[in-house]
C-alpha cells in the first residue's frame, strides 16, 4: 500500500539551527532514503518545503478565487516536507517513520493513498 509521509515540526527549531546542524540533518535524511531503498519501499517522491511564509492559498466562494499569502492554518508546527512509500502495511510504514529524523523532535503522519475510486 502507498502512504504518504508528512513531516511536520517546530518552525521555531529550524530557524535556529547552525548551518552545520542543517547539514548533519540533511546526511540522516539522504540516509533515510538509502535505509528505505534497501527494504524495497523506495520513496516514489519526496522533498522538503520551503518555509511557510512562501506558502499561497487559494479558495473558490461563490465563483471567486480568494489568494492569500501564507499557509493555511497559522499553527507553530509547520509541513516542512513528504515522502510517498510503499510498504506492505501500516506496521511497516510506523517502523520506516520512526527512522524519519524529523520525528526526534517534530512529527511523522502517515496517510494511506486512495487506490480505488470506485
Amino acid at each position: 500500500m502507498r502512504y504518504m509521509i508528512l513531516i511536520y515540526g517546530d518552525s521555531d527549531v529550524y530557524a535556529t539551527q547552525t548551518q552545520e546542524e542543517i547539514q548533519a540533518e540533511f546526511a540522516e535524511y539522504m540516509a533515510f532514503g538509502e535505509e528505505a531503498r534497501k527494504r524495497g519501499v523506495s520513496p516514489d517522491v519526496g522533498d522538503a518545503l520551503q518555509h511557510p511564509n512562501t506558502a499561497t492559498t487559494v479558495r473558490v466562494r461563490d465563483g471567486k478565487t480568494l489568494v492569500t499569502d501564507g499557509p493555511y492554518a497559522e499553527t507553530k508546527e509547520m509541513l516542512g516536507g513528504y515522502y510517498i512509500l510503499d510498504c506492505k502495511d501500516l506496521d511497516q510504514a510506523i517502523e520506516l517513520a520512526a527512522l524519519i529524523p524529523g520525528a526526534k523532535n517534530g512529527m511523522i503522519e502517515i496517510r494511506p493513498i486512495v487506490t480505488d475510486y470506485s
